[in-house]
Parts: structure tokens; C-alpha cells; sequence
């Protein structure tokens, strides 16, 4: 198993960490972490897919509510696994021999048990109440098994964790690694499914069906746009109608693999696309890749952002969208209005995951330039970072309209802009590892 002697590794190395973070924050000498809790739609016996708490699932690549972890320095972490006497779901669970190796898994009926549990563990050395941290959003439950308040998501603690999160161990990376691979089976076969013209809920189906996951699966809505619906970032349709006339695919889709993530997008247009579209699509790629290659250790991250709009700044320049000097544009800002996000995020157990802004373990914030707000990811770059490289240009027009008689807009072609504005935009991203040599691309590997 691939995993095996990676995952043993990635407990050891989570060991040192919390027992690090525990003596920097001091208060506590132990850490319980909760799963989560099944969440009911207001008025109704269903709930929405279960997600465990990140904390959690950086520790146990399970997903399911109620479950508990105990963390105590120097000893051998236990799992609560509480399997509930039920009928009416599948309550099965099941633990890869190479997971339970590394904990003393002890199964209850009722998270609640944990309170008995805690006191009935033998060999298993237990703090005071008082001394364990709870980490979870069901403090309630943390209330209930007598730990008090105070103990309750600590900020001290969780800031420590954030920001350490940010650096992956071996196990982590081959699962995002992993996760990559995955996605881009999918992504393959929704480019077939596109160039064959098919509709964006075939097109997202047939990624579904390559990567064999259910829609719930998927580490984030996937993002499936035909033509002018690629200039809405977060585009949740699949509209059920042919796309046989359509010109252009944006696609952002990922999978999971122990509950890590990757996160892709890709831009295909087809024969009949404008030839100036299609044009604007390899001068992204190169951009994108051009981005790729600038990182490594010790860099600022905001710097690969400036690099991104500098980039833009050209494409828009030399394609005839924008006129003036690209001083001119960078001075008003005017790529923003055609490349609204950040260039990127970090990239883990959530898929925009936590610490990006952390400056340090304590908790101190670097906010992103104030031009550029969105921006997600602030910190220095680091061997162990993974992160997202996803450049994009888009035509949107609750962005461009408002310009048409600004100072800004004086620098648009409007009439390109109208003309190109049928085709959405162009998004193109990949998740790269930092390394002591530069960078290594997790997603542009053979499959």
C-alpha cells in the first residue's frame, strides 16, 4: 500500500506538531477533536452531505459525524469511533489496516460516551478536563462531557494549527497528488463530451462517471460553463439543453483522495471558436505556466498575483482589447476588471484552505494589497506549500458595463469586447508544490 509508510510518517510528524503547539500556547496538555454533526434543513428530517472538520480529517481520513479524536503528547492517539445501532443507514465502518495501525481505535454507540471513555481508557496517561482543548463546532457537545467553556476552539491553538497547516507532509502531497490523477480522468472526458457537443449536465456527468464518484463527492460544486456562462466565477447550473453550437468549455473540477483535494480548471473552445478567442486561450496558458515557473521558496505570494496582472496587462494589449501603455492600464487597474479573484489559494484538506493571510503562527494577518482584495493567500511561499496557479480573463458585464463612459473604459475596445463577450472567458489552473529546487506541478502529470 502506497500510503502505508507515509501516513505512519504524517502521525509522527502531527505528533511533534501539536505537542509543539500545546507547549508554545501552553493552557493545555491535550487536544479533543470533533468531526462535526449532521446538519437538518430548517424544517425537514434530511441533511445536506456530511464534511468533517478539517482539524479532524488532517489527522483520520474519515468522513463522519461524531466522531472523536484524543491527542495527547507522546502517546499513541486514540479514536473514538462511534458506530450508532441503526436501521435506517448504512452504518459500516471501516478502517485500511494501515490507518488503524497508528491508533488505539476504541468503538461507542454514542459520541456522549466519550465522557465514560475518557475515564475508562487503561494505559492511556488523561489530563485534567480542564487541560484538553476542544477543537469543532459542536461546542455543545464539548459542554456536555465536562469540558469546560475556556477550553473550547482556543484561538491561540487554532491559529498555531492554521498556519502550520499550510505545509504538507509526504502522505498529504500523494494524496493531492492522487486527487490530481483522479480529476484529470474526468477532465478528459469532459473535453471528449464537449468537443462531441454535448450539454453542460452531460458534460459534468461524464466527468462524474470517469472519476466514479457521486456528485456529493466532489470537493466543491463542479463548474461546468458553455459560452457565456464562463464569465460567472462560481457558476452552479448545468443546463440541460445541447450544447452543439457552443464554442467554449470552462470547466473547474476536482476529486478527493483521503479527503484531500485537487482543484483544476480548463478552457477548450472547439473549430468554429473566434480565432481571436483561441488566441486569448494559448496566450493564458503560456501566462499560466510562465506563473508556475516563478515560484519558489521565500517568495511573497502577492508577487506572483502582480505578475498575474502584468501578464493580463499584455494579453489585453497585444490582443487589441485594451490601447494605451501598459502603464497606463496597470495605473487604473484596468486588468481587474477582467481578472476579479486572486491567482490562487492554498490547496489541502478544504480546497480553499485555512492560514492563507497567517504571517506567522500567532495569529498576526497580512491583509492583500488593497487593489487587489480578493486576493487569498498573502504569506511568503515555503517548501511543503501547496497552492493553485489560475490566472483568468473574462468578459463580464456587471463588471464592464459600469465603464463605458470611466476613465478606465477609455482604454477598451468596446467593440472587440462586445464582440467576444458571447464566449464568457478563460480560466486555467493547476496546483503546484513548492519544493527546496522551485516548484513541482502536481497536475500535469500522464494519467
Amino acid at each position: 500500500m502506497p500510503f502505508a509508510t507515509h501516513y505512519a510518517q504524517h502521525i509522527e510528524r502531527l505528533q511533534a506538531l501539536y505537542t509543539d503547539a500545546l507547549l508554545a500556547t501552553g493552557h493545555f496538555d491535550a487536544v479533543l477533536i470533533h468531526s462535526g454533526s449532521a446538519r437538518y434543513h430548517y424544517a425537514d428530517d434530511q441533511t445536506p452531505p456530511f464534511r468533517a472538520y478539517g482539524h479532524f480529517s488532517h489527522w483520520l481520513p474519515v468522513n463522519r459525524p461524531e466522531q472523536v479524536l484524543l491527542i495527547l503528547p507522546g502517546q499513541t492517539p486514540v479514536y473514538f469511533q462511534v458506530v450508532p445501532r441503526d436501521f435506517w443507514y448504512e452504518q459500516t465502518a471501516h478502517l485500511e489496516d494501515w490507518v488503524r495501525a497508528q491508533w488505539q481505535v476504541h468503538t461507542l454507540e454514542r459520541s456522549q460516551g466519550v465522557a465514560d471513555a475518557l475515564q475508562g481508557l487503561s494505559g492511556v496517561d488523561i489530563p485534567p478536563l480542564a487541560r484538553i482543548a476542544f477543537l469543532g463546532e459542536n461546542t455543545p457537545f464539548a459542554t456536555a462531557i465536562g469540558l469546560p467553556p475556556e477550553s473550547h476552539n482556543p484561538s491561540a491553538l487554532l491559529h498555531w494549527l492554521d498556519f502550520q497547516r499550510a505545509v504538507k507532509s509526504e502522505y498529504e502531497v500523494a494524496c493531492i497528488r492522487a486527487a490530481n490523477r483522479l480529476a484529470l480522468q474526468g477532465h478528459t472526458a469532459a473535453r471528449h463530451a464537449f468537443e462531441a457537443g454535448s450539454s453542460e449536465y452531460a458534460i459534468h456527468m461524464a466527468y462524474l462517471q470517469a472519476c466514479h464518484i457521486l456528485d456529493e463527492e466532489t470537493p466543491y460544486t463542479n463548474i461546468v460553463a458553455l459560452d457565456e456562462k464562463a464569465a460567472i466565477l462560481h457558476y452552479q447550473n448545468k443546463r440541460r439543453q445541447s450544447g452543439e453550437h457552443s464554442q467554449v468549455l470552462l470547466i473547474d473540477a476536482g476529486c478527493k483522495t483521503h479527503g484531500y483535494c485537487s482543484d483544476i480548471t480548463r478552457t477548450w473552445t472547439r473549430p468554429h471558436t473566434d480565432p481571436r478567442f483561441v488566441a486569448l486561450v494559448d496566450a493564458m496558458g503560456d501566462l499560466q505556466q510562465g506563473l508556475i515557473e516563478r515560484v519558489r521558496p521565500g517568495i511573497p505570494y502577492p508577487d506572483i498575483h502582480v505578475a498575474c496582472h502584468e501578464g493580463i496587462t499584455d494579453i489585453l494589449l497585444q490582443s487589441g482589447i485594451c490601447h494605451g501603455s501598459a502603464e497606463e492600464l496597470l495605473a487604473h487597474k484596468v486588468s481587474t476588471l477582467f481578472m476579479p479573484h486572486g491567482v490562487g489559494h492554498l490547496l489541502g484538506i478544504q480546497v480553499h484552505d485555512v492560514g492563507g493571510r497567517l504571517k506567522n503562527a500567532r495569529g498576526e494577518t497580512q491583509t492583500p494589497p488593497p487593489e487587489y482584495p480578493s486576493l487569498r493567500t498573502t504569506r511568503s511561499t515555503a517548501v511543503g506549500q501547496v497552492f493553485t496557479i489560475e490566472p483568468g480573463l473574462y468578459f463580464i458585464p456587471v463588471l464592464l458595463e459600469p465603464e463605458r463612459n470611466s476613465a478606465r473604459g477609455k482604454f477598451i475596445n468596446w467593440g472587440l469586447v462586445d464582440e467576444l463577450t458571447p464566449l464568457g472567458g478563460i480560466r486555467i489552473e493547476d496546483n503546484v508544490l513548492v519544493t527546496a529546487s522551485g516548484v513541482e506541478n502536481l497536475t500535469r502529470v500522464r494519467i
